[in-house]
């Protein structure tokens, strides 16, 4: 699973991805999440605030799935991707998942994952 594209510019096909990844994660799958350009956005506290909001008041379904991901895939992630959207440096414990948890790539950590996948799903 790749999220790469502005998630505030299609709020709902952004949770459709979550939902999707977690999804995957409960039923058994080997599941890899890389989080790359605007989609680090994912990776902000305060975004995923926004979106739970989005699901009603008071809900913390986003919440809930971001938080099987985070515990359950593999995730990477493109630091300069984080610095540029979100302004945040390494090791500055803003992420919702700790930086240690993170595989830190870029281009090369993006097609290593394409190649070795038998199924993507790029929101």
């Amino acid at each position: 699973m790749k999220f790469v594209s502005e998630p505030k510019n299609d709020t709902l096909k952004t949770i459709v991805g979550v939902a999707c990844a977690s999804k995957a994660i409960e039923e058994g799958h080997d599941v890899s999440v890389f989080f790359a350009a605007a989609g680090t956005r994912l990776l902000d506290p305060s975004y995923i605030d926004e979106l739970n909001k989005e699901m009603g008041p008071d809900l913390t379904v986003v919440s809930q799935m971001m938080a099987t991901i985070t515990e359950n895939a593999t995730l990477y992630c493109s630091f300069a991707s984080v610095k540029a959207t979100l302004g945040h440096i390494e090791g500055d414990g803003a992420l919702i998942v700790p930086d240690d948890k993170i595989k830190w790539s870029g281009p090369p950590g993006v097609i290593e994952l394409s190649s070795a996948s038998e199924v993507q799903l790029v929101y």
